[in-house]
Parts: C-alpha cells; sequence; structure tokens
C-alpha cells in the first residue's frame, strides 16, 4: 500500500510523543499534528503543524476533508466526548478513537460506575448525588476519608481525596453550589477511599479484542512525597516495577476484558485506548477508580518510548476492528521516566511568558523532551505557554538508569520558576 497520511489532533506532550511514534511508523509519509504546540514548529520534514479548533467537531471535519488523511488519530478526551469520532467516520475517514457512545466512559463517572456494577467489575463503593442536600447527608452518613468527584470532564482537576468531613463537604458545596466545573459537576459522586497501590494501565481495545501495555505509575501531586495539590501528572515510570504478570493478568481478566466485553454487549463497542486507572489494595485485590478513553499524559510519552513497530499500523488496525497485533511489540528489558518540568504557580495560576532553554542540550544527553505548554514568540524565541511545560522522558535497561537520565536532561533545560518533582520513580 501506499504510505499513509495520518492527522493527529492535540496539543500536549502526550500528542507530541504520539507524533513522533507515527513519524517513525514504516507506514507513515506524513503526519499532521493539529494544532500541535512550539515542539512541532520546528519539527519540519515529515511532520507538520496546522490549526484547527479541536472543541469545534464541524472544524475537525472540515479539516480532514481539506487534508485528506488515510487515518485520523484523537489524543485529547473532550473530541471524544464531543462525538468527533462518529462525526469522522461518518464522512468516510478511519478514525483511531472511541465513537460518542462509548466514550461515556470517560466522559460520565456516573455512568462508569453504573456500567462496572452491571457488569461485575470491582470498584469503590459509591453514590451519585445531584443537589448539596443529598450530598451532606451522605457525607455524614459515610465520614472520611472519601473521594469526591464530579460527573463530567473536568481537566483533570474534579477529582477530590477529603480526609475529613469538613474537606468533603467544601468539595461537593463547590462543584453543585458553586458549579465551578458548570454542567460537569450537576451530579457528584461520593466513593470510598480505597487505600494501596496506583497503576495507569492501557489497552489497545478493536471492539472486540484488546493489546494491553506494560503498566506505568503516576506522580499526580505536585510537590515530593505526594504533597499538596492534584495536578495533570508530574511524572511517570513504565514498568511500574511492583506489577508482576499474574497482577497484570488479573486486571486484564477483571477490569479490561469485562469493559471491552460489556461495551459490546452494550451496543457501543469500544474501539481506541481504554486507560483504566487502577487501585490495588494490599492484598493484592485490583480495583477499577476510573476509566479513561485516551492515552495518559504523560503515560503516554513513556509508553512511547518502550514500544517497537508501526504505532500507525496498530491504531488502523484496531480503528478497523481488526486489532492486528503483530504491528507493535514491547522492547525487553526496557524503562523509561518521565520527569514533567511545570511553570511557576502551576497548578493553581501557572505564569506565562518566561523564556525556555537548554532543549538541545537536554535531548545531546540522550533524552526525549516532549513538549507540552510551549509557544514561539515572533522571533522565534521557545516560551512557556502552559501550566506542565515539558515532559523530559528517557529510556533504559533498567529503571535507575532511564531515571538518572531523565533528570540529568532536566536540569539542563531552564525557565524562570521552573517546578518538577525529584522523586519520581522513588516515591
Amino acid at each position: 500500500m501506499d504510505r499513509r497520511v495520518v492527522l493527529l489532533l492535540g496539543s500536549g506532550g502526550r500528542e507530541h510523543a504520539l507524533a513522533r511514534a507515527l513519524q517513525r511508523s514504516p507506514s507513515v509519509a506524513t503526519v499532521i499534528v493539529a494544532p500541535g504546540n512550539g515542539g512541532i514548529d520546528e519539527a519540519g520534514g515529515t511532520l507538520r503543524r496546522v490549526a484547527v479548533d479541536i472543541a469545534d467537531v464541524n472544524a475537525i471535519v472540515a479539516l480532514a476533508q481539506r487534508e485528506k488523511p488515510d487515518l485520523v488519530v484523537i489524543g485529547p478526551e473532550a473530541p471524544l466526548v464531543a462525538g468527533a469520532v462518529d462525526a469522522l467516520t461518518a464522512q468516510g475517514f478511519t478514525t483511531f478513537g472511541p465513537s460518542r457512545a462509548a466514550a461515556r466512559l470517560e466522559g460520565s463517572k456516573a455512568f462508569l460506575k453504573d456500567f462496572a456494577v452491571r457488569h461485575g467489575i470491582p470498584t469503590a463503593r459509591h453514590r451519585t448525588v445531584r443537589s448539596f442536600a443529598e450530598a451532606e447527608a451522605e457525607i455524614d452518613a459515610r465520614g472520611a476519608p472519601l473521594v469526591v468527584k464530579a460527573d463530567g470532564l473536568c481537566a483533570g482537576k474534579g477529582v477530590v481525596v477529603a480526609t475529613t468531613v469538613d474537606e468533603a463537604k467544601r468539595a461537593a458545596r463547590v462543584m453543585l453550589v458553586d458549579r465551578v466545573f458548570g454542567d460537569a459537576g450537576a451530579c457528584v459522586i461520593l466513593e470510598e477511599c480505597i487505600e494501596g497501590r496506583e497503576l495507569s494501565v492501557h489497552a489497545i481495545c478493536d471492539g472486540e479484542r484488546s493489546f494491553v501495555l506494560p503498566p506505568a505509575r503516576d506522580h499526580k501531586r505536585i510537590f515530593d512525597g505526594d504533597r499538596g495539590p492534584n495536578t495533570g501528572g508530574m511524572g511517570v515510570i513504565c514498568p511500574a516495577p511492583d506489577a508482576d504478570p499474574a497482577l497484570v493478568e488479573r486486571i486484564t481478566r477483571e477490569l479490561i476484558l469485562p469493559t471491552v466485553r460489556g461495551m459490546r454487549e452494550d451496543g457501543a463497542p469500544f474501539r481506541g485506548v481504554l486507560f483504566a486507572g487502577v487501585m490495588v489494595r494490599p492484598d493484592g485485590t485490583p480495583f477499577l477508580l476510573e476509566h479513561n478513553v485516551r492515552f495518559g499524559d504523560p503515560e503516554c510519552e513513556a509508553l512511547m518510548e518502550i514500544l517497537d513497530g508501526d504505532i500507525a499500523a496498530l491504531f488502523d488496525s484496531a480503528a478497523r476492528g481488526k486489532l492486528d497485533l503483530k504491528t507493535v511489540s514491547v522492547r525487553e528489558n526496557r524503562s523509561a521516566v518521565v520527569v514533567v518540568l511545570a511553570a511557576a504557580g502551576y497548578p493553581e495560576s501557572p505564569v506565562l511568558g518566561a523564556r525556555i532553554d537548554g532543549i538541545g542540550a537536554a535531548e545531546a544527553l540522550g533524552a526525549v523532551v516532549h513538549h507540552a505548554g510551549t509557544r514561539r514568540d515572533a522571533e522565534g524565541v521557545l516560551r512557556v505557554a502552559g501550566g506542565r511545560v515539558l515532559a523530559v522522558t528517557a529510556s533504559g535497561p533498567s529503571l535507575v538508569e532511564a531515571r538518572t537520565l531523565a533528570y540529568r536532561a532536566a536540569d539542563a533545560i531552564t525557565f524562570e520558576g521552573k517546578q518538577l518533582r525529584r522523586d519520581i520513580g522513588t516515591a
């Protein structure tokens, strides 16, 4: 076949990593990234950037009609939940990602909890409430700790692990009364707090079959020692060294496969990336915390460093309902570590505009620097343009070696107010 033109939607570190992996794919001629970021500006060659508002499904379809890609890959969750796959598929474009109906697994936490209960998937005990009076009564009855979740998409900010009753009530009030998340907080899930080890488990699915990738561990809080507010993710290790093959097999059997089977039975076959947030209790029992319907960020940056083969062919086969496991393989005895460099003031009030230097020096050490919140000004200077700025990614034959390289590279990059955690891979 002729080599593919791939249209990739998104602008973060996840999309930069996917763009590079797609660019490496033997079946790919060109990768078009829309809207991309400051790192893709300088790529050139077989990787180019075009503008689009990915919140506008009609604009996405118009772009596809203009560029005529052989494959569309959608990075972030919002276009998936909005039905971009349905609209693109209706126009004849092969699109990797779930339909709007299947994307409800992430788009509505209440839907997910009901789905898990109906299909016998182990998950935390919970109750869905739609008023603060209901929430207050439930919190008083349950006590703390308690997890308070807004139902809809909140860009990673709609979950509060409350350690006291007062904290749980404040979180519920912010969502249900103050409506800081708008309609996404119109209903709230109050969930038991499960203690244990958290894992990120991704599977490439074609509606019936799935290819489970090595489990990763995200570090969500802003400060060392898992202190401070939650973020979109400050770093990742992959594979997680404490997730042995028996545990991965159990997660696959009890959480992943029942989800794929259940969605098919419910008339919404899942094609795309199924990302299970898993808590493993001290006794080894895995529980489903949440499902996302796309790659995690920064998990994706790590995963793309330990996969070999034709990523585009894998995505295309899944999108067509014919998953081809011969297209890629997991690199043996390889670990990856991602260290996120964040802007001053992140996560509450990121300070934008600082000049970024040292990326060339970091990559000369052997690391890969994925751009997330970056832009180039009129003079071509790279500047901070978002809360999470760069994802410094390193791989090696051991976790220790990958971690050492990641931090050497992270220290080579400078910008005013740079924040990073120093305990990724040891916390």
